[in-house]
């Protein structure tokens, strides 16, 4: 018997079914990564065309926003068919092939769940609506109106005037937290979870590799429907002008967050736990608990893997104290459950225009987020240091952003499709008209003018990406001795024996930061000028980072 017919499977490819942690996770929004038919819209087809540059970037996997079948009022998350894939995207075949060339490449699938709520043209809602007693009537989230014929309660829709709409059909309200074409399942009910659990099952069956789960702490509402309290002035999240949105005025304790969720996350867990490797990134969106609640549904092993809130997806730019601040709240709070950390998606401005960053800056916040304890998330153009883009009135698509324009514009400026080279004024993202304008400045930022230059934006990510994969505690290491000085933010990270000192100067002028004791050695690996090194001292420029290696006593 030779050596290799006696060994077994696991001994040659052991797989790393908690791959998910420290991943790095690339989100590709379809409609503006690739159109491959010349509609003006991305398409999987399209996906698959540019893989390539995503396995080339480093990344582990790639989450996919909603390709699902939909009336497409909010692009996707308001889905009609859980089952199918929109024609506007492909086939069912088109999603296998992509399957299939992902992990050929060796890079995970993600997809993107919306289970909270469904499109009103969804067969589950047609049929709700039509009565009070048919099979599904309960099957979303109705209530009488008060005796006045006001609704319910005082809910708020996140896009804009109360969460309830009135149905001629059974005389009573529906609840939709986001636009009223979106009602809100009732997961309080059994035969909904089995539903939604079922709809999860068919895409794990299909080769996915997990779910991002939208808005997942909306999945249940109070059964008593009690109004929200009010809150103070000075405890309201700004991120969305309260002139034009009250929204964050309230405090959801009934709206959403209700403890019913842990156990219908359970079932989801057990679910996937059956399909060894799958993992699942929930969206926590509440203003004032994100990190309890994300410490809740990940913990103990038996919820969601990893979630992410919203502390590095706001207006305000994180120096050095505020992102001390919020890695020593989550180490205190986290426990045994896992972050995702994110600067950048599809609902935000990005994150080169939010903060005001340069280009040095914008190096220096990779940097950063590559080197946090958690998994990571980069949005599709990040790589390329893309700025918001400017869309007209006339341009804009985001239903968010046409009813409350111009003080606040909308979700379109950071959804504009990807430039993929300058030699054309569609960026070779298409040959037709894209259903969003290319933004000229993109252009020079294109992926085919950085791919081979030395020391571009896409040449720091690749690099950067590399060095987190290269050293173990970045990916999967401890997070500990958080500390600033001055415009530096310093930690360590630590795996098996192994410790790195990660430094990172924020600010905009030359900082010196003190090694902490033990025999140090700076790595010169990650894509950042050698840090000066001064008898126990690092000086850094303005936004240089340096790492180094404690090395071990003979």
């Amino acid at each position: 018997m030779t050596v290799m017919q006696s060994l077994r499977p696991a001994d040659i490819i052991a797989p790393d079914h908690d791959w998910w942690r420290g991943a790095v996770i690339y989100q590709i929004y379809p409609r503006s990564f690739q159109d491959s038919n010349g509609d003006g819209i991305g398409d999987l087809a399209g996906i698959i065309a540019r893989l390539d540059h995503v396995a080339a970037l480093g990344a582990d996997a790639i989450w996919i926003s909603p390709f699902f079948r939909s009336p497409m009022l909010d692009f996707g998350y308001d889905v009609s068919d859980y089952c199918d894939v929109d024609p506007i995207f492909g086939t069912l075949a088109d999603f296998d092939a992509l399957i299939a060339r992902a992990h050929e490449l060796g890079v995970k699938v993600l997809i993107d769940l919306v289970i909270s709520h469904s499109s009103n043209q969804h067969v589950w809602f047609q049929e709700s609506q039509h009565s009070r007693t048919n099979p599904k009537a309960d099957w979303y989230v109705w209530a009488d109106a008060k005796p006045d014929g006001s609704p319910p309660n005082n809910w708020l829709s996140i896009f804009g005037g109360p969460a309830w709409e009135w149905s001629g059909d059974r005389m009573q309200y529906y609840l939709h937290n986001f636009l009223k074409e979106q009602p809100d399942l009732n997961l309080h009910n059994a035969d909904v979870q089995d539903a939604l659990l079922d709809v999860a099952r068919f895409w794990l069956e299909r080769g996915v590799d997990g779910f991002r789960l939208d808005t997942i702490n909306f999945y249940f509402h109070d059964r008593l429907l009690r109004d929200n309290p009010a809150l103070p002035p000075e405890a309201r999240n700004t991120t969305i002008a309260p002139e034009v949105n009250p929204y964050n005025w309230q405090d959801h304790l009934y709206d959403k967050n209700q403890p019913e969720n842990l156990a219908f996350l359970q079932r989801l867990r057990g679910l996937m736990n059956g399909y060894p490797g799958a993992t699942a990134v929930g969206e926590v969106g509440d203003a004032q608990r994100g990190m309890e609640i994300q410490a809740e549904y990940t913990s103990g092993g038996d919820k969601v893997h990893m979630c992410y809130s919203f502390e590095f997806l706001s207006g305000t730019t994180p120096d050095a104290t505020k992102v001390a601040e919020v890695l020593t709240a989550y180490e205190g709070t986290i426990g045994d459950g896992w972050a995702c950390w994110a600067f950048s998606n599809h609902d935000v401005v990005r994150h080169a225009s939010r903060w005001n960053l340069d280009e040095a800056a914008s190096r220096l916040y990779a940097g950063l987020l590559m080197s946090l304890r958690g998994s990571i998330c980069i949005y599709q153009g990040e790589e390329l240091g893309l700025t918001e883009a400017y869309v007209a009135y006339e341009d804009l698509q985001d239903p968010y952003g046409i009813r409350f324009w111009p003080k606040f514009k909308g979700r379109d400026g950071c959804r504009t499709p990807m430039p993929w080279s300058s030699d054309n004024q569609n960026g070779g993202f298409s040959d037709g008209r894209p259903w969003l304008p290319i933004a000229v400045e993109h252009l020079p930022r294109a992926v085919a003018a950085q791919a081979g230059q030395d020391g571009s934006m896409l040449d720091f990510y690749r690099r950067m990406i590399a060095f987190r994969h290269a050293w173990a505690p970045l990916v999967k290491g401890a997070l500990s001795e958080i500390a600033t000085t001055g415009d530096v933010l310093h930690f360590i990270r630590a795996h098996e024996g192994v410790r790195l000192f990660c430094a990172f100067n924020m600010g905009d002028a030359p900082a010196q930061v003190t090694l902490p004791a033990g025999n140090w050695r700076q790595d010169r690996g990650a894509p950042f000028a050698p840090a000066t090194e001064m008898g126990g001292q690092y000086l850094l420029e303005p936004y240089q980072a340096v790492f180094a290696m404690a090395e071990r006593a003979t």
